[in-house]
């Protein structure tokens, strides 16, 4: 069975990264946050009706730095994945298959995300 003319199939080693490999992760990496976010977020529901005191722990952890940046990170990841989502729906309606309409839509979806998160914060905080 060792045979060296069979063709080595693509590997970290040999694969060059592109921006539709690096997006198609971060969807499915997003997902995943975004489910725990919302568990974190009915955790905290239920708290408020285990008592006023359950429910000062919860508002401390998020008045702390490492509250407040994952707050922000789990904002990201809905934008995140809400931005990919629409790139894929697009994709399911048979548009933006060619290289360099994928590409700018992959860079969209980065930038987008981006933007989306800073407006989205700035309204929560009352910035904007």
């Amino acid at each position: 069975m060792n045979n060296k003319n069979n063709p080595l199939s693509p590997h970290l080693q040999i694969y060059r990264w592109q921006i539709s490999s690096l997006i198609s992760i971060s969807h499915r990496i997003t997902g995943i946050i975004n489910v725990i976010g919302l568990v974190i977020i009915c955790i905290w529901i239920g708290l408020l009706f285990a008592g006023e005191s359950n429910y000062e722990l919860i508002n401390i952890f998020f008045q702390s730095y490492f509250g407040k940046l994952f707050a922000m990170g789990f904002v990201w990841s809905y934008s995140f994945h809400l931005l990919s989502g629409i790139r894929h729906f697009i994709w399911d309606l048979g548009y933006g298959y060619e290289i360099k309409t994928a590409n700018i839509s992959g860079i969209i979806v980065i930038l987008g995300s981006l933007v989306l998160t800073v407006l989205m914060w700035g309204i929560g905080r009352a910035l904007i």
